[in-house]
Parts: structure tokens; sequence; C-alpha cells
């Protein structure tokens, strides 16, 4: 499916191809891009394309107006019982968790609220950039609940158990200056060049190896949740793998003749 046929098939997501990066836009601006069923279902689509499409090197996801994503749809969870509101976790889950393991970098434009599900879904992304009017927060226990696309797990990961703790139990939302002080962001850029940012920095990576960015992205996701001694020994495996690989040479063989590796060429 090309990337056009894939936009026939939205409605709450605007996709666009630019020079191999898929820029992916939250498209809900009334809702202030609130993750409902179907937005979840689309955003799905959208990572199996990034997935297996071959000429997308790259993803930066962003939003509509003056949310990035605002959360989970309130207004559809409200009637959830037990059961129901499992299940739309696990399916949010399921989703990150896809964008998490894309063997391919993927960056979060983060525009304005980035909220409960919003603040997830940066988390499942491997960098995060903000604007100077993004904002950060996990209120679920405000609604009686608590996070459930992946925040609990994800947010103790980035900025650790006690910065994550004050947000998850005060409901409390940070601002795009302390959530870069507190390791959430990489960066804070103006509002008009917040997509221009993630694009120049998308660029950069995607001027090194393909194949290294794939493993060591697996190394470092891996890693986490293993002990030192096992996450040494899956880098190892993992960089003897790199040795087998095209990119290797090209690498290498650029470096002596002092000349820059074309990687994708």
């Amino acid at each position: 499916m090309t990337v056009d046929a894939l936009q026939n098939k939205l409605e709450n997501i605007k996709v666009e191809l630019d020079d191999h990066v898929l820029v992916v836009t939250m498209n809900r601006p009334k809702a202030l891009n609130a993750l409902n069923n179907q937005t979840l279902e689309e955003l799905n689509l959208v990572v199996d394309q990034i997935a297996k499409d071959q000429d997308i090197y790259g993803a930066i996801i962003t939003g509509e107006g003056r949310g990035f994503v605002a959360g989970a749809d309130i207004v559809q969870m409200k009637p959830y019982k037990s059961e129901a509101g499992r299940s739309y976790a696990e399916y949010a889950q399921n989703t990150f968790n896809k964008i998490e393991a894309l063997e391919k970098p993927v960056i979060a434009a983060v525009n304005g609220f980035a909220l409960g599900g919003g603040c997830e879904l940066a988390l499942s992304c491997d960098i995060r950039i903000a604007s100077e009017k993004a904002v950060f927060g996990q209120p679920e226990v405000t609604l009686g609940i608590i996070p459930c696309f992946g925040g609990t797990q994800r947010l103790p990961r980035l900025i650790g158990a006690g910065l994550a703790k004050e947000m998850i139990f005060t409901g409390r939302q940070v601002k795009a200056e302390e959530a870069k002080a507190m390791g959430l962001v990489n960066k804070v850029v103006p509002e008009n060049e917040l997509v221009d940012a993630a694009k120049a920095m998308m660029a950069d990576i995607l001027k090194v190896s393909p194949m290294g960015i794939k493993y060591a992205k697996i190394a470092i996701n891996k890693g986490a949740d293993m002990d030192l001694k096992n996450g040494l020994e899956l880098e190892k495996n993992l960089v003897g793998l790199c040795f087998a690989t095209d990119d290797k040479e090209k690498g290498m063989n650029a470096f002596l003749a002092k000349e820059k590796p074309q990687f994708r060429a």
C-alpha cells in the first residue's frame, strides 16, 4: 500500500512522506487529538506502514492545533467497566509497543498538550522535541484511574521513579522547559520551528548506518529490561551481527579512505 492509499483509509490522522520521512499528524483538533478507538486503529495502520514500507526511513509524530494528544477519549471511556477498560488499555499498549519496537527512528514533535495517552505516545517514541508551548502530564489519578497506555512503566524508566511518581501521583502538568530539565524531552524549540527541528534531527540520524540504528535501538530497548551482565551479552551478540553487514564495510572503508560513507547508496 502506498502512503497516498493509506491516507485514503484515515480520517483522524494525516500522513505525508517527505524525503523518506513519514510525518504523522494526529488530526482531531476539536478534541485536542484525543485517542478514541478509531484514532488508535488508524495509528495501528500507520505504524504497520512505517514498518513494512522500504521507502520510509523514519517517522515524526506531531499534532494538529493546540494539542499533540490531550489524552484518551474520556467520553468514550466513561461507560467502561472492568473488562472494557482493560481491553482498551491492552489495545493502546500494543499500538505503542509497536511504535517502540519499530526498527526505524521515531521522533515525537510535541506541539501542545501531551497529557495522559498523549504523554504515553510521546514516551513510546525514541526522541522527544517540544515546542515552547508543550505541556506534559499524567492526570489519570484525577479521574480515578491510573496511566494505562504504558505511562507507569516508560515514564520512570526515562526520568526515574521519584519524578515519575510525583507526576503520576499529583497529576501535575509540566511545561516544556521543566520537562527538558527532567529528561522527559531532548530539546525545546520555538513553536514555529518545531517540525523543522524534528526534520533536521531526523536528517542527521538518517546520515548514519540504518543497520547500526536498528541494532542500537534493540540493544537499548531490550537491555533496559536486563541486568548489566545480560545486557552486555546482548550488546556483544548484536555487534557480531553488525560486523556481518554491508553497512560495516561501507562505514569502515569510507573512514579509511577519508570519505563520507553512503550507507543508503
